[in-house]
């Protein structure tokens, strides 16, 4: 989006602004709230400024809310490249609109692919490509497919040019992103291991990655694949979200625990290089017992993953766990997040020693009062003082493993 509005004049700036975008989310209650809190703030930053919202949070939105936060104009999900000629009529109308103006998908949602194209990334130094949009697969406590719509895939040739001219830009890594990434190419010829294996021919392209994966999109045709691509992070992050079997179950996630350590186990035999797998887990779900968190910890131990992504939690509206019974009380979900953080850090720790003393490629994707920070391929975080330009893939020798990140 930031790359579609400087083709067309617009300029970036972190203080005074003429229009703001928010891209919200509404995966969680706390998220809608933070949405509103951001609404307000721009809005007391400047009473006379444009406000957009876009994303998941708009998707619900009431219009009385819209026009009571102050909202500008509201746009939904896939209807994101209709963004910048809304601010142009905006603009051209010269004052704030009456009402808000709505853009959003029906419901249920069903549009097809939303054509927005990135020139080169504006706000990164790696690109984000996304390739798929939607899910049906209705996990219990998950609002996601009721505001992003049913699975749909993006046209491999709009992908590839696309990254053709990121890498002409400069850019040397892409992250392919989707709402539910495995179901890329669902209902055509084209697989997410062909479309890495062509990612990969593109001149320039020197390092590629996954958002996150579901586990039972990885057949045995892509982890070799994966395996075999030299561009191709040796990094993985694949969702668990509980190690116990009833929960799992009652999250109607599609797999046992049995089933994600032989997927993992799957994994390992056929990519032997080491490999970063990193994970979610969901915690104080209803129903979870103190034992059943005890498996979900055990599980990741055993299975050596590296970082753990943890949250507690949280009834969302409309969603089927929200009036499921067993809910924990906020305090017990809350110890176990802790919890769960603490183990993460044991094992990340433990995934990272091997590389101390060693030379590493590092992407340079921050610059900050001389210090420099970026990120190695197993997706590992690297600072050390100096001057590089952003963007270019550096060898260092790291030295220190702390909070989290190599120094070196």
């Amino acid at each position: 989006m930031v790359s579609e509005l400087i083709l067309r004049g617009a300029v970036p700036s972190e203080n005074e602004w003429d229009f703001a975008i928010l891209l919200s989310c509404t995966v969680t209650s706390e998220a809608d709230r933070k949405s509103r809190q951001q609404v307000r703030r721009y809005r007391r930053e400047n009473p006379q400024g444009m406000i957009l919202a876009a994303g998941c949070w708009v998707q619900e939105l009431e219009e009385a809310e819209a026009t009571r936060l102050g909202i500008d104009a509201a746009v939904g999900n896939r209807l994101k490249s209709l963004i910048p000629e809304t601010l142009e009529k905006l603009f051209e109308a010269g004052s704030r609109p009456a009402k808000p103006v709505f853009l959003r998908m029906p419901s249920p949602p069903s549009c097809g692919w939303d054509p927005l194209a990135l020139e080169k990334p504006a706000m990164h130094t790696r690109a984000f490509i996304k390739v798929q949009d939607g899910c049906d697969h209705f996990c219990s406590y998950c609002i996601v497919p009721f505001v992003r719509g049913v699975p749909v895939s993006r046209e491999p040739s709009d992908i590839l040019a696309e990254v053709g001219r990121v890498a002409r830009s400069g850019c040397s890594e892409v992250v392919l992103t989707g709402v539910h990434l495995g179901l890329f190419g669902a209902s055509g010829p084209w697989t997410l291991a062909k479309l890495v294996e062509e990612i990969a021919r593109v001149p320039g392209m020197q390092r590629i990655r996954f958002g996150s994966l579901e586990p039972f999109a990885l057949d045995d045709e892509l982890i070799r694949t994966l395996a075999r691509t030299a561009a191709f992070c040796p990094h993985l992050h694949l969702p668990l979200q509980s190690g116990d079997d009833k929960v799992l179950a009652a999250m109607r996630r599609g797999y046992s625990s049995a089933d994600f350590a032989r997927i993992v186990g799957r994994i390992r035999e056929l990519w032997p290089e080491k490999l970063h797998l990193s994970t979610d887990l969901l915690v104080g779900f209803p129903g979870e017992t103190d034992a059943a968190f005890q498996r979900t910890l055990a599980l990741v131990r055993e299975l050596g993953f590296g970082h753990l992504h943890v949250f507690p939690y949280s009834p969302r509206p409309g969603t089927l766990a929200a009036s499921m019974e067993g809910h924990l009380p906020e305090a017990v979900a809350k110890a176990r997040c802790e919890e769960g953080i603490a183990v993460g850090d044991e094992l990340l720790r433990k995934f990272a020693a091997p590389f101390l003393g060693t030379t590493v490629p590092v992407l340079v994707e921050k610059a900050r009062d001389g210090e420099l920070k970026g990120l190695t391929p197993h997706f590992l975080p690297v600072r050390w003082k100096g001057n590089g330009a952003l963007g270019r893939i550096e060898n260092l020798r790291v030295r220190l493993f702390e909070k989290g990140e190599f120094r070196a």
